[in-house]
């Protein structure tokens, strides 16, 4: 048995290299390679290319070993985690305006994904072609045109889902981290002088000797820890134990001593400064070790994408996003998901992205200012969690809490700079997804008090049918409503318009909770209001996806049986009104109005069957 969980574990370890850590992998392609750009002035000097690494070797650490591995995968939901799920744990505990304030803090994370995921693609696929150009200058006109041909041929597989291709991400991972580990020796053996880079008081020096350009140079420091966030989202799918394994047997050490030694290799030769990676392999390796970092940046983007999909469930689960049309590809796994619409948007984004900056170097600039305001935002969500859910006391959360800001503040202010030069781009990215996610978040509450204005309390009204009941039809009747206190609209509609009430009548409401995943058991609650009506509650996790059809099917095992030809389902379809009402601004009205005109149908996102649905229109003014 013990034989069989070591080989589970190492399965499931080698898997996660390629998912968790196929960003963060590839960043030795461009991270030191933009440090001595020419874009701050810093010149390949001995204690300037030590003191960089040194803060490389210590962001590594510090960041990823100890912030992310030992403290914020703490921080998980059932398993789970990501930047929503850390915002759904920060706020359980906290109310009022600190839980509002910790709910904006979540969206402006998660629309900083969103402009991390149209950069990462763009720019590690662009970096592992421009490899090209090192074997020979004749390959640079075809750079972008294979760049961009690659990475539509990414998006365009999506939609087979990843499953199989998936399999073969942990073993290619695994060879091109024993790659980067192969190199990165060989580049340590002729200079082993540039190991003292290990010792922290020359990245301090590094800081005090340069001032301003040392500060500006963290910009370029911090592309070595893009993909962190990877380590927490993904959590859910290979667990901490796999994940931290992972890291510190292989990714870790590889990641080290390449570091080192492009470093070497610059001490020795500055001229390769230009692209130490590269240069960094032997001429007879080069088209293999092209090849490869294409690949495995391939893999990158494909972790990013597949993260961006999940993401993008979990914001409609929780009434962040409109409903959108969410495809299944695997029939094993679940987090295996589809998402045209943002599938396609985000190659178009990516394909501009490409076009508009046309190198891997333009696009380090507005690289960072995504990535490092989501590491401030996780610290601030983590530390609220350790004080307020696990009880910590103020003496141990205070000074993690300072340490790990006292990393993250400078990394993001480093970035700052890049505004004008590209970093403009995430930045305008998180703000359009954060004014779309709050509009959509806030105008569903103020439909939500729109329509409990106009409601009439069910137990009243169901006392009265009863009483004096009109006409009663043959079958079943199942009413959708968001609300379980009120009477449904489209109740009231076919009352008013059809002058009938079914002989059986079902109140079903679907609910989504804080939490990834609901037990089967604890799904439903089915209460029998009175001789003729039902109420079913149903519950789902922020990471299912709502099936009416199984929901029937559950409620036929706990007794309350559905004939589906016998089964009619009512829906109340809103036609929103911008007003002069208190409640939001007019402009976001209007947004709200046309978010929602264009929202997957209800019928649709429920898996209701379509040839028993009937929808009664009615008008709402915001």
């Amino acid at each position: 048995m013990q034989v069989h969980n070591n080989k589970a574990m190492a399965g499931i370890t080698l898997a996660a290299l390629g998912v968790v850590y196929g960003d963060i992998g590839t960043s030795p392609l461009y991270t030191l390679k933009e440090c001595f750009s020419g874009h701050y002035g810093l010149l390949p000097t001995h204690d300037n290319v030590l003191g960089v690494l040194s803060l490389v070797f210590w962001e590594l650490i510090l960041v990823v070993s100890i912030k992310y591995l030992s403290f914020v995968l703490k921080a998980d939901n059932r398993g789970e985690g990501g930047i929503l799920t850390l915002m759904a744990l920060s706020k359980r505990k906290v109310r009022g305006t600190p839980g509002w304030l910790l709910m904006i803090l979540g969206i402006m994370g998660a629309g900083f994904f969103y402009g991390e995921v149209i950069i990462t693609p763009a720019m590690s696929v662009l970096s592992a072609v421009e490899g090209l150009e090192v074997i020979t200058p004749a390959f640079t006109p075809y750079i972008l045109p294979i760049s961009l041909s690659v990475l539509s041929g990414l998006f365009l597989i999506q939609k087979h889902g990843t499953a199989r291709v998936g399999t073969l991400f942990g073993p290619v991972m695994g060879i091109w981290f024993l790659t980067l580990a192969t190199l990165g020796v060989g580049g340590i053996m002729d200079n082993p002088e540039v190991l003292g880079a290990l010792n922290p008081v020359w990245g301090v020096r590094f800081m005090l000797d340069n001032g301003m350009i040392a500060f500006l140079t963290l910009g370029s420091v911090v592309l070595a820890i893009t993909g962190t966030e990877a380590l927490y989202a993904d959590m859910g799918h290979f667990g901490k134990s796999p994940i931290r394994r992972a890291w510190f047997a292989l990714v870790l050490p590889a990641l080290v001593l390449n570091y080192f030694g492009q470093g070497a290799l610059i001490l020795a030769e500055p001229a390769a400064v230009k692209n130490p990676f590269f240069n960094l392999a032997p001429d007879w390796a080069m088209y293999p070790l092209v090849g490869l970092a294409t690949f495995a940046t391939v893999i990158a983007s494909q972790a990013v994408i597949s993260g961006v999909f999940s993401l993008t469930r979990q914001a409609v689960q929780l009434g962040y996003i409109p409903r959108l049309s969410i495809l299944h590809t695997s029939e094993k796994e679940i987090g295996q998901i589809y998402i045209p619409m943002i599938n396609w948007a985000l190659l178009a984004a990516v394909i501009v992205v490409v076009v508009a900056f046309g190198s891997s170097s333009n696009l380090a600039a507005a690289y960072g200012i995504a990535v490092t305001g989501t590491m401030v935002i996780t610290t601030l969500l983590a530390a609220t969690v350790a004080r307020r859910n696990w009880r910590w006391p103020l003496w141990a959360v205070a000074p993690a809490t300072a340490l790990f800001l006292f990393i993250d503040v400078p990394l993001f202010a480093a970035n700052i700079h890049k505004i004008s030069a590209g970093g403009w781009l995430p930045l305008v990215i998180g703000a359009v997804m954060f004014i779309l996610m709050t509009t959509w978040k806030r105008g569903r509450s103020l439909l939500a008090e729109r329509l409990d204005e106009q409601a009439i309390p069910l137990d009243s009204f169901i006392e009265n049918m009863e009483a004096y009941p009109p006409t009663r039809v043959a079958g079943t009747a199942v009413f959708m409503t968001s609300s379980s206190y009120g009477v449904p609209h489209a109740m009231l509609h076919n009352l008013k318009h059809n002058k009938v009430l079914h002989e059986r009548v079902v109140l079903l409401t679907i609910r989504t909770k804080d939490e990834p995943y609901v037990d089967p058991e604890e799904r439903l609650a089915i209460t029998r209001l009175s001789d003729s009506f039902w109420q079913v509650l149903a519950d789902y996790g922020y990471k299912e996806t709502p099936d009416v059809n199984a929901i029937l099917a559950q409620c036929e095992v706990q007794g309350l049986a559905f004939e589906v030809m016998d089964t009619s389902f009512f829906l109340s379809r809103e036609t929103l009104i911008s007003t002069d009402r208190p409640g939001m601004a007019r402009w976001r009205e209007k947004l709200f109005v046309g978010m929602s005109r264009n929202a997957l149908k209800a019928t649709d996102f429920f898996q209701i069957p379509t040839n028993r649905v009937v929808e009664l229109g009615a008008q709402v003014e915001l």
